[in-house]
C-alpha cells in the first residue's frame, strides 16, 4: 500500500483485517508512524465498541507493517495499491519505478478518485496487470470498491481485484475508464450543487444534508461528506472534470474555491461547512 494517507491507511487496515500481508509506504515517516497509530486506535475503538474482537485486532496489527522504503514496501507483493496525492505525473512516476521491482503476475491498481486510467498506464511494459481500484472513505465502513477496466486491462487482473474486493467484505462493481468513472462522476455533480446552494442561501448546510439523509435515505449528506473527503480534493476532482467532460455542472462554485483557499478544508483542517474540532 503506498501512500499512508487517509485512503492508504484505510485500505491496508482492512486487507489486515481480512489475513492479507500488508505493508505501508510512505517517504513522510511522520506521516507512516502517524497511520500506523491511527490504525491501531481505529480498531482499540472497535474492541471497545465490541465490532472487533480482541484476537482479531492483534492478528491485523500483527499483519501490519510500515517502511519509508518504495523498493522493500512492493518486494514479493500479489498486488501493489497506489493512494498517493491526485497527481497524474505522480503516479505515473510512481508506477514506471515499481513495475519492474515486482513479479510478472503483481497486480498494480490505484485508489485514483477520477483520473484516467488508460493514461496513467500508458507508459507500463505491461498495462494489461494495471488497473483502477477505487476504495471509498471511511474504509472500513464503506462497502462499495469501484473496479475501473482501462482498454488495456487484462481479465486475471479484473479478477484478481474483484476476488480480493469481495475477501475484504466489499461490493464491488466495474466501470471502464471515463472521467470521473461512475461514483465520483455522480457524486461530485450532488456535492457541487449543494454548494452552490449554500452559497446562495437556500437553506443551511445542515439542513440541505438533512433532506438528502431523510428525503432520498442516503447515509450521509452531501456537504458533510465533502468535508470528510477533503474540500481540496473534491475542488481537484471538480477542476479535472470540468476541463475534461466540458460540463458547467462541474465548474467548481466559488464558495469552494474560496474555502481552500483560507484553509477551511473540512475534518482533516478541523473546519469545512462544519466544525470538527469536537469530533477530533
Amino acid at each position: 500500500m503506498i501512500g499512508a494517507g487517509t485512503m492508504g491507511r484505510g485500505i491496508a487496515q482492512v486487507a489486515a483485517m481480512a489475513g492479507h500481508e500488508a505493508v505501508l509506504c510512505d517517504v513522510d515517516a511522520g506521516q507512516l508512524e502517524g497511520a500506523l497509530a491511527g490504525i491501531r486506535t481505529t480498531l482499540d475503538k472497535g474492541v471497545r465498541l465490541g465490532k472487533v474482537a480482541d484476537a482479531a485486532r492483534d492478528r491485523a496489527l500483527a499483519r501490519l507493517s510500515g517502511t519509508g522504503k518504495l523498493l522493500e514496501a512492493v518486494e514479493g507483493a500479489g498486488m501493489v495499491i497506489e493512494a498517493v496525492p491526485e497527481v497524474m505525473e505522480l503516479k505515473k512516476r510512481l508506477f514506471a519505478e515499481v513495475e519492474p521491482a515486482v513479479g510478472a503476475r503483481t497486480v498494480l491498481a490505484t485508489n485514483t478518485s477520477s483520473l484516467s486510467i488508460n493514461e496513467m498506464g500508458a507508459g507500463l511494459r505491461e498495462p494489461g496487470r494495471f488497473l483502477g481500484l477505487h476504495f471509498f472513505n471511511p474504509v472500513h465502513i464503506m462497502a462499495l470498491v469501484e473496479i475501473v477496466r482501462g482498454e488495456h486491462t487484462g481479465i486475471r487482473a479484473l479478477n484478481t481485484a474483484h476476488w480480493f474486493a469481495l475477501g475484504l467484505g466489499k461490493e464491488p462493481i466495474v466501470v471502464a475508464d471515463s472521467p470521473g468513472f461512475a461514483s465520483s462522476r455522480l457524486g461530485i455533480v450532488l456535492g457541487l450543487e449543494a454548494i452552490r446552494m449554500v452559497e446562495a442561501r437556500v437553506a443551511s448546510p445542515e439542513d440541505i444534508d438533512k433532506a438528502m439523509v431523510l428525503g432520498y435515505r442516503h447515509p450521509m449528506g452531501p456537504l458533510r461528506l465533502t468535508d470528510l473527503v477533503g474540500l481540496d480534493v473534491r475542488l481537484g476532482i471538480a477542476r479535472y472534470l470540468h476541463e475534461s467532460l466540458g460540463s458547467e455542472a462541474f465548474r467548481p462554485p466559488a464558495l469552494l474555491e474560496r474555502m481552500v483557499a483560507q484553509g477551511r478544508l473540512g475534518k482533516k483542517s478541523g473546519r469545512g461547512f462544519y466544525d470538527w474540532d469536537d469530533e477530533r
